[in-house]
């Protein structure tokens, strides 16, 4: 969540917009909102009271100002003027941070700045949020690299620099998630670095411009390589003492400008500019004739070439960059779930999925990952890939194969791994004493519906047969029409919402209870839908088949129970129009049990509600949805009332 926002006076008349004389009778239609006003600052290195006392002064005469943004060495050396002794005084709440301030790149300070951002990464639990670890009040660490809104605005973030130093430098993690994110739909407003991009000055007008400008020293090639890929309007970066702004340059397969701000280090000796202040509309909000509006001054992209992928032979600059993101690793390309700094990565041991999966890789020599044999044996009698490849998994308990090495361990059957739960212990029986009754939101004969534990969205819920039943497709011709019915009634509620429903199912074999899960979005996002999919689809190295183009709703069903044997696994999504998206899942095949989940969070723009387990509510607010839905569907139930 942002931090607290500072009371807004009106904006200094030179700051409105113009308005258009109109009828004093007439009923005056809601003004836009005015656009967010952003200041922008270049490398602290430790200054807080000196940034602050300007970022006030300027907050005074030409703001308000809705948040700062800074880039580059955050903290100071030492412990005088920009040591961390300044900082102290607002963690200690002595001094305040005027208003709600972001900063990214290299940190500085070394072990005491290390134990302050360790410490902060503790409080906030999961050690990452999009939007900021909280420091202090109104002061957010934007840690790795993820995606976030503020004031509308969308906000892109690579914090660290190029470097193998484990506190400072980014993860071949951080640049993955930045390439899964450039393949999402919408327009980036602002991208963070550090460092500048290489190259960015090619094709530019650099006779006036300052000679750190044109110094190579301190770029990076791999932040010129995703922002050619990200394409924002904005990009902002640090670390080079100097102001400079760079004219507008076009981007490759996209009709709007970038404009590149590079800024001085706070209170240089220079009088470099090291404040600046923007004020755009969301792209969200423009028009398209608005975003597609480009300046007289504007030039080619200096990185025209580098959007398209490089062989990894061509140099060895090359080869150490495109060894960071162009293979994808295995299924984590989301942002919140690729904070791994444990067991093989730590090590920079890479294993390859596909070969330790498969017995060979496409790639073969030129891969940059481990085929490791020795793994693969590990990995066909049942160990845990993410315990092979990281020391650790993530899922615990909940992880059906092996997380030892040991021949006790590894060798036990698959089967005795996947095993399901007794009933007495399931979480969705309604016998069982481990369902969550409370959630239920209407019980018919064959289906109940419930609210989601751990919503992705507001109003997310489930269609769980009162049978125990691994999958839905399995279920009786009477079943089947009942679900067809809670459908029906589930898609004409969320139609007067305007929104679309997404429903999809993992059905695979040693699944413990059926669950169809049933996601409203903005009936907006629904055309983006298969296109998300496909591209999940095609980093996991599968494509889906599709069922139903025509669009009937009973007959996508149908043809779906048809396809399916019982005895193998699959995942199927079902679009808005009924179009069925299938893969059928091998038993060797490592497939991600929350993977429909975790592409629509990164669809919705909410990459850090893929996982369920960091979405639960308290009990109180649980109820509150419980009871609000309801409410809503009453009309709608087929339990209840005829669906119109």
């Amino acid at each position: 969540m942002l931090g607290p926002t500072p009371s807004l006076k009106p904006f200094p008349t030179e700051f409105k917009r113009s308005e258009t004389a109109s009828n004093p009778m007439a009923s005056p239609s809601p003004a836009p909102p005015p656009p967010p006003r952003i200041l922008l600052a270049g490398d602290p290195m430790g200054r807080l009271h000196l940034l602050f006392k300007r970022v006030i002064s300027v907050n005074q005469s030409t703001g308000p100002f809705d948040a700062l943004f800074c880039v580059g060495q955050f903290f100071g050396e030492g412990e005088g003027e920009g040591g961390l002794g300044e900082l102290s005084t607002y963690v200690d709440g002595r001094a305040a941070v005027p208003i709600p301030t972001y900063f990214t790149g290299a940190y500085g300070g070394g072990s005491p700045a290390s134990q302050l951002l360790s410490s902060a990464a503790t409080r906030c639990g999961r050690g990452f949020k999009p939007d900021g670890i909280q420091i202090c009040p109104n002061l957010y660490w934007l840690r790795g690299s993820a995606k976030f809104s503020l004031r509308g605005l969308s906000v892109v973030y690579l914090s660290g620099k190029g470097s193998d130093q484990a506190t400072t430098g980014y993860t071949v993690d951080d640049v993955d998630a930045l390439r899964a994110l450039a393949e999402e739909p919408g327009v980036v407003d602002l991208f963070l670095t550090n460092e500048w991009p290489s190259g960015l000055t090619n094709g530019a007008d650099t006779s006036d411009a300052p000679p750190q400008v044109t110094d190579p020293s301190g770029c990076d090639p791999l932040v010129s390589e995703l922002v050619a890929q990200i394409k924002p309007r904005y990009h902002i970066a640090g670390t080079k003492n100097v102001f400079y702004a760079r004219e507008p340059y076009t981007n490759e397969g996209a009709v709007h400008v970038t404009r590149f701000i590079g800024l001085a280090t706070v209170g240089n000796k220079d009088k470099q500019r090291f404040i600046h202040a923007i004020s755009p509309t969301p792209a969200a909000a423009m028009s398209a004739a608005d975003i597609g509006a480009r300046p007289p001054n504007t030039t080619e992209s200096p990185y025209r070439n580098m959007a398209r992928a490089q062989n990894p032979d061509d140099t060895k600059e090359s080869s150490r960059h495109n060894s960071s993101g162009h293979e994808t690793q295995y299924w984590r390309y989301d942002a919140p779930n690729k904070r791994q700094k444990k067991g093989a990565q730590a090590q920079g041991r890479l294993l390859c999925f596909k070969f330790t999966s498969s017995g060979s890789c496409p790639n073969g020599h030129k891969c940059k990952f481990t085929h490791d044999p020795e793994a693969r044996e590990h990995y066909m009698r049942n160990v845990c890939f993410d315990f092979l490849n990281k020391g650790n998994c993530e899922r615990g308990a909940d992880c059906k194969f092996g997380h030892s090495l040991s021949d006790d361990s590894a060798s036990v059957s698959k089967s005795t791994f996947s095993a399901r739960r007794p009933e007495s212990s399931c979480w969705f029986c309604l016998s069982s004493p481990d369902v969550e009754s409370d959630l239920i939101t209407s019980l018919g004969e064959n289906y109940y519906c419930a609210l989601a534990k751990g919503p992705l969205v507001q109003n997310h819920v489930l269609l769980v047969p009162i049978e125990h039943s691994p999958n839905t497709l399995i279920m009786t011709a009477e079943a089947e029409k009942e679900l067809q019915m809670y459908k029906n009634a589930l898609s004409k509620y969320f139609e007067k919402q305007e929104k679309v429903v997404i429903y999809f199912e993992y059905a695979f074999q040693h699944n413990r209870h059926a669950n169809l899960q049933v996601v409203p979005i903005p009936a907006s996002k629904a055309c983006h839908v298969e296109k998300i999919f496909n591209l999940a689809s095609d980093r996991l190295g599968f494509s889906f088949s599709a069922l139903n183009p025509e669009g009937d709703s009973t007959n996508g069903r149908k043809e779906l129970r048809s396809q399916f044997d019982g005895k193998s696994s699959m995942f199927y999504v079902e679009l808005p129009g009924s179009k069925i998206l299938v893969h059928s899942v091998q038993d060797n095949d490592k497939f991600p049990v929350q993977f429909g989940r975790e592409v629509l969070a990164g669809l919705l723009g909410t990459p850090d509600r893929a996982d369920w387990k960091k979405c639960k509510l308290p009990k109180e607010e649980e109820m509150e949805m419980v009871d609000a839905f309801k409410a809503g569907f009453s009309n709608y139930d087929p339990t209840t009332a005829r669906v119109n």
